[in-house]
Order: structure tokens, then sequence, then C-alpha cells
């Protein structure tokens, strides 16, 4: 099988949807002789930040001289990016001849009466078996989409770690906060050490789970403390004091004030992995957080005007981002290009972001679960006299683009895979402007 087959296969696998448990991911991994077990792990779940805190972890660790694997998703442009090591993707034959010796496996599962694994399922046995024969020194794995059924579920980690909890994915976690935070805190494990930055009603649900797993707990803005100093286009400087020390006037290049507590909650992760010895007691968190690369996160791709990509797919999301742009870019006159899926809370998104931009333009997310993506626009009208529907996305982005005078900001915002195809688009012209002068 080479690589176009494999990601083809593996495409044809969402067909399965989502199906949650754990015993089919259980039995494939037996099938290869339970390499999760013998991986040192950090899970890390949460409804927004999982990802950032993902990626600055790996970063300190790495700095910090360790070879370090990475499991996220969804994927950005490549399905490698899911799987990589010290910031180097998965070679794309090494994939494909792995989804190879999988594939007679889930096969034979089938016959044996097992449901078929879904995509995600086979793409966490892919991720435990590649880390494991690669023999990383740590394997910084998140959360797909919950946490207590989540096919990740099966690893015993060194250290659990839960960023926050909003409203997200209710058809599947729960209709209020302390619902979804009690499926959150499916990851923690008993007598293994817990880091959250969750608070409110979600930290009570998370605390009396931790108590009753004898889980000791780091609670981000208590134990660990963070303050920004000074923000500015490309990074902003914080101050973050843990339990192992402080560490003044971090560079962290990633725009947003919800940054700095994914960042203090990495570096609490960090510190806790130096406590239990698994990792030496000098740890290069200035290094590691300046090093962070986490793309369509507030992210500038484009100059004049000015293209800012961020993946706020849910109200949490959202206000996040309408607090950063306050924040970055008061007074610019704002074109906003959005699409989102249609299980999201829409309605709330576009409350939140709509209010004085100059016009939106709504478009259809590249998913099956677009649903009826263009009530989007009926939002928006609430809010925006001029509100444009283009289904095709690079038509939006074209659009969004020329609307803009060369002072503007576009913000393209909303589905991953919509953000995704965006920034590609976006990036891809660049370049070719780029060459061309």
């Amino acid at each position: 099988m080479n690589y176009s087959e494999a990601i083809e296969y593996m495409q044809n696998l969402t067909k399965f949807g989502f199906n949650f448990g754990l015993g089919r991911i259980a039995e494939l991994l037996r099938r290869f002789d339970n390499p999760h077990r013998k991986l040192r792990i950090i899970h890390v779940g949460g409804t927004n930040g999982k990802g950032s805190t993902t990626a600055m972890l790996h970063s300190i660790l790495r700095e910090s001289g360790y070879r370090v694997g990475a499991y996220t998703s969804p994927h950005l442009h490549a399905y490698t990016e899911r799987y990589s090591i010290n910031g180097w993707p998965i070679p794309e034959q090494t994939m494909a001849d792995i989804i190879d010796e999988l594939r007679p496996h889930l096969e034979d599962m089938v016959k044996k009466g097992f449901e078929h694994p879904t995509e995600f399922e086979v793409g966490t046995a892919l991720a435990f078996i590649y880390f494991y024969r690669e023999q990383v020194d740590f394997l910084v794995l998140e959360v797909g989409l919950g946490g207590a059924i989540d096919s990740t579920n099966v690893a015993l980690p060194l250290v659990s770690v839960i960023t926050n909890v909003a409203m997200d994915h209710m058809e599947y976690l729960g209709n209020t906060v302390g619902e979804i935070a009690l499926v959150k805190a499916g990851i923690i494990k008993e007598g293994v050490p817990l880091v959250t930055a969750a608070g409110g009603e979600a930290l009570e649900v998370i605390l009396q789970k931790a108590g009753e797993m004898g889980s000791p707990v780091t609670v981000v803005g208590r134990d660990i403390t963070f303050q920004g100093l000074e923000h500015g286009i490309g990074g902003q400087y914080i101050d973050i004091s843990g339990k192992r020390g402080a560490y003044k006037n971090l560079f962290l290049p990633l725009m947003g004030s919800h940054q700095q507590i994914n960042a203090a909650t990495a570096v609490a992760a960090a510190e806790v992995l130096a406590g239990q010895g698994v990792i030496g007691p000098d740890l290069a968190v200035a290094r590691g957080i300046a090093s962070t690369y986490w793309p369509a996160r507030l992210e500038i791709v484009k100059d004049r005007p000015t293209v800012v990509i961020d993946a706020a797919h849910n109200y949490d999301g959202a206000t996040s981002l309408k607090k950063a742009l306050d924040e970055y870019f008061p007074g610019k006159r704002t074109v906003l290009v959005m699409g989102m899926l249609g299980d999201k809370e829409r309605s709330k998104v576009m409350a939140a972001l709509a209010p004085g931009k100059d016009a939106v333009i709504v478009t259809k997310p590249n998913s099956p679960r677009a649903g009826d993506w263009q009530l989007l626009a009926e939002e928006a009208k609430k809010y925006v006299a001029r509100v444009e529907v283009i289904e095709n996305i690079a038509g939006a982005v074209r659009a969004g683009i020329d609307m803009a005078g060369p002072q503007d900001l576009v913000v393209i915002t909303g589905s991953f895979y919509m953000v995704a195809e965006a920034r590609e688009l976006v990036m891809e012209q660049a370049n070719f402007l780029s060459s061309r002068q």
C-alpha cells in the first residue's frame, strides 16, 4: 500500500462515524502486544486549548533534550501532521506501512464479531505502534473527543491534563457543563497526578473525581499562576510562577490572552514530570515556550490586508477570538469569513463575533457534518447589514480579501476543516505573489 492508497483507506473509515468505547481499540492493540503500555505518556484533554497545551508541552520537553512524540487531531493540511516526533511528521511510507499491517487485523476483528474500528481508533492504534517502535522518550497524547470512552483513554499516563470544560459536542458528551466535565474527567487514572485549568462547576466535578481516584491535583490559577506582561503582533510576554520556580519574561509566539493559561498548564505538567523524577530538574521552559509552533490559532497569514486565521469552532473559542481581536486590532475595519458545522452553537458564536464587523461572508465547511450551513447567514443578518453566502471556500476567501482595503482586517474562522482549506489557499497565494516580486 502506498501513501495515497493508505489515506484513501483511512478516509473510507469515516463511514463508521463516532462509535465510543474501548473494546475495539483494546483488542486491536492486544494484537500488537499492547504498545501503549510501554510508552511514557502525558494525556491531554479538555474542550479548548488542549492542542495548544500539547504543542507547548511537546516543545518544553523537546528543548529539555528529550525525543518527544505528539499525537494530535485533526490535521491542517496532511494526515501525517497528526504524528510527529520533535516536530517532524511521520514519513508517508511509514504511515502507509503501518496501516497495511493494521488492515488484516481490522478485517479479522469483524469476522470474529467485533464492530469495525472507526477511523479515529485506527489512527490511535497507528500512533501507539509508531511511537513505540520509534522509542520516543515521551508521548504527549491529545484526547480526540470527550475523555472517558475516547480511544486514547486506554493509556495509563504519567500525568493527566484537563485544560478546561465548555459547551461543545453536546450530542455526545452532555447538555450541561457538569455532565461534560464528568466525561472529560474520565481520563483521570487512579493515583496519577492531574493538572487542570478548569474552573467553576467543571472544576468541582473534576476535583471530586480526582479525590475518588486518589489523584493529586495541580490547579492552574491556584497552584501555578501567570501574568501577561505585554503583547504585540506575533506574540506576547508572560510570567509564570510554578511550584518548582518562577519563569520570568517568557516569550510566547501565540497571540491571545487565552494562550497564557495554556502555557501555564503546559509548564505545570512539565513540573509534575520533574517532581516524579522522570525528567531532569532543569526544564527548558523559556526555550520551549518560545519555540512553540501551533498554526491556525490567531495566525497572521497575510499582510495588506491583514488576514488572521483562527479555528474558533465553538462558543468558548469564539469569545476568546473576540477578546483577542479587541486587544490586538482595536478599531480595525473587519471582514469576517466564516463556516461552521451544523452541530455547533451557531447563534451564540455569531452573536459573539459579528457585532461591529463591516461584512460577513458565510461559506460551507468541507465536511459531511456541514448540515444547513446557510442558516449561519441568517444569524449574521441580525448584526451586520452586508452578508453574503458563497458556498465555495476559495471564492469566499477571495471575496473577503477583495472587500478589504490594505489597512483592513480579514478574519477567517469556524470549522477546523474550513479554516484548514482557507489557510492553504491564502498561503499558496501569498507564496505565489512573493515569488513574482
